[in-house]
């Protein structure tokens, strides 16, 4: 726990800014839903939701371009998944790093799908003509990625608690012999 006089981490500062539980109830546009989005389940760090957040989450990172955190949301409802991890995990495509998934997709797509090389922005066409040119291969790359990432998160976050889990075990065993 931060003294103090000392300064949040980003971890507490992001934590502070999400909504609480209690300020989402008393929002009347959620009243004929708070019944469901309110379940602490929700919102409580259990390994199971957890990994089901960051399974959703990084979905649609990958899959929609805008809107991610709504329905990510959306999906940890039906799914039981953590809210707060799910929407958090959305940003790993933001508008600052989404060039960069664009291009990665679009190779990693370019090996499945026989394409042209995209148009270069230097030719005078602009954006909306390099993203037609990067076209399915992009697509295909992304819609790869969501899968794989939400599969891969899943795995890695249920790996990581277990062995959080057995190191937790280890120590007590080595402290009681």
């Amino acid at each position: 726990m931060n003294s103090p006089s000392s300064k949040p981490s980003w971890f507490e500062r992001f934590r502070q800014s999400l909504p609480k539980r209690e300020e989402l109830a008393q929002q009347p546009w959620l009243a004929p839903i708070a019944d469901r989005i309110l379940d602490r389940k929700l919102w409580t760090a259990q390994h199971e939701s957890v990994a089901r957040g960051v399974a959703i989450g990084t979905f649609w990172a990958f899959v929609i371009p805008f809107a991610q955190i709504i329905f990510a949301a959306a999906h940890c409802v039906w799914w039981r998944a953590n809210i707060p991890v799910a929407a958090a995990i959305t940003f790993i495509t933001n508008p600052f790093t989404v060039g960069f998934w664009l291009y990665l997709a679009y190779k990693v797509g370019s090996l499945f799908i026989d394409a042209p090389p995209p148009a270069k922005l230097a030719d005078g066409g602009g954006l909306l003509q390099w993203l037609s040119s990067i076209g399915w291969p992009a697509v295909l790359g992304m819609g790869m990625f969501a899968v794989g990432g939400a599969i891969a998160g899943y795995l890695l976050v249920k790996l990581g608690w277990r062995l959080n889990f057995w190191r937790k075990q280890r120590a007590r065993r080595a402290r009681q012999a």
